[in-house]
């Protein structure tokens, strides 16, 4: 039984007006030559390998049902009140393998020493075993290091055969399309003497594909990244933070779209006293702090919630509207930049020659502004969305260090800095969850970084013109 949050709904609109951009862009020439500069560029290729891998996770962590009879062998179907996602399915010894508390990477003890009984009533002052960790391990002495490098060694395997198999459906497909044998598709891949970059492109899913089968195997009998307090896994923890990072990055694009664009267009186009209104706007606007306007945003949502308990009955529920309103907030600060551009550009469009002899000719303004004005902006669009994804990101991050971002049980990398804060404080430190936080985040931000360079470059006039 499927179930559809309001953040899943808004996803697949997004997914929907994607596709819909990209069959409109393929009918059109002028539109396809930037996208394939992009495509001819190594950075932005192997940028959008990676992305695309953190997106398939999204996309797997955004598709919820409920999982179905609550007991093993009961008569009645009792179906669970709180849904899971598909990546949660996947991902199930992830998510069930809970521990006591902490324990560090690759561990198969507690972090910290405990009273623990022996079997003849005798105690002791030491670290007890782990429920999950390298539980299958007679003797973790000897054994834990063998059986570490054996597996990782095994998933590294595994991955390198299905990269294989990848690169073999390529060279197939390449030479039924230029007639050429695949022996000969292979050598120009492998010498990178190929339109796009595949040979960069492949070596990074290569990687991506070993790596992450060698930490899937791990994760099976070990916490690859630790546990947290409450014994859950943080490698989970941080794959289910993709989602939220990338719900903040695109949700919050899709909802200051029409804002900026609309206001910008129309100050920069008509002047007079609709441009002092929306300058007027955008300005009192910035000069509220943000942080302050967002919290005080978060503390009524929260407020409305609790006054309305009955529509709000379920914690998902509840994560996933803060999650919405989040986006909203940030989407309706935001805008203000990209208006300041817009304006600007539209004030030296309106001059053009071809918009001042479309209006002499009598066309409306909206089909001036549609027709003329609004595909000429397009690339500042299109630059300022990709650009600003990456300081999305961050910011929810920060923003729920201070207490006002998402929903606290909501998995996200700003609360797992948050609460790694506690974290470094203990002694022995307790470091890994922050270090997952900051390798996932850090991965994800410096590929959009990169994409977002590479479109900037293929979208940009004045470089087109320079080239």
């Amino acid at each position: 039984m499927l179930v559809f949050f309001w953040t899943d709904s808004l996803i697949f609109l997004l997914i929907g007006i994607a596709l819909a951009l990209a069959w409109r862009i393929r009918g059109r020439e002028h539109l396809r030559r930037p996208w394939r500069k992009v495509a001819r560029s190594p950075s932005g290729m192997v940028s959008l390998v990676v992305l695309l891998g953190f997106l398939l996770v999204g996309l797997l962590d955004t598709v919820h049902f409920l999982p179905g009879p609550a007991g093993i062998g009961s008569q009645q179907e009792q179906f669970a009140s709180e849904p899971i996602s598909l990546f949660d399915w996947w991902a199930a010894p992830l998510r069930t393998r809970e521990e006591k508390t902490y324990s560090a990477p690759f561990a198969i003890q507690l972090y910290a020493r405990e009273n623990v009984v022996h079997e003849g009533g005798s105690t002791a002052w030491e670290y007890p075993r782990l429920l999950f960790g390298g539980a299958h391990l007679e003797n973790p002495e000897r054994q834990r290091v063998p059986d570490i490098l054996t597996t990782a060694f095994l998933g590294l395997f595994k991955g390198l055969l299905a990269s294989s198999l990848i690169l073999a459906g390529l060279c197939t497909i390449r030479s039924r399309r230029s007639n050429v044998r695949i022996r000969d598709n292979f050598k120009a891949i492998a010498a990178g003497r190929t339109e796009l970059p595949w040979r960069a492109m492949m070596l990074t899913l290569i990687l991506i594909l070993c790596i992450s089968w060698a930490i899937a195997d791990l994760s099976l009998k070990y916490h690859v990244f630790g546990t947290d307090k409450v014994g859950q896994d943080v490698l989970y923890q941080s794959l289910k933070s993709i989602r939220t990072g990338l719900i903040i990055g695109t949700l919050t694009t899709l909802i200051m779209l029409p804002f900026a664009l609309a206001l910008g267009i129309l100050a920069g186009y008509y002047q007079g006293w609709i441009d002092d209104i929306i300058q007027y706007l955008y300005t009192t606007l910035n000069s509220i702090p943000g942080v302050l306007l967002i919290a005080a945003s978060i503390l009524v949502v929260q407020v409305y919630m609790a006054n309305h308990e009955d529509a709000f009955n379920s914690v998902a529920v509840r994560a996933d509207t803060r999650l919405l309103f989040l986006c909203l907030i940030l989407g309706i600060t935001s805008w203000t930049g990209l208006c300041r551009l817009l304006r600007a550009e539209t004030l030296k469009l309106r001059e053009m020659e071809y918009v001042q002899a479309a209006r002499a000719l009598g066309v409306k303004d909206f089909m001036i502004l549609s027709r003329h004005i609004l595909p000429n902006v397009f690339h500042i669009v299109l630059i300022s969305v990709v650009l600003d994804f990456s300081g999305l990101v961050l910011a929810e991050a920060v923003l729920s260090y201070v207490n006002i971002g998402v929903d606290p049980t909501t998995n996200s990398w700003g609360n797992m800095i948050n609460s790694a804060r506690l974290e470094m404080a203990r002694e022995p430190v307790v470091w890994w969850s922050l270090a997952a936080a900051f390798v996932f985040m850090f991965t994800l931000v410096l590929a959009a970084n990169l994409f977002a360079d590479a479109v900037r470059d293929a979208f940009d006039p004045r470089r087109n013109n320079l080239n």
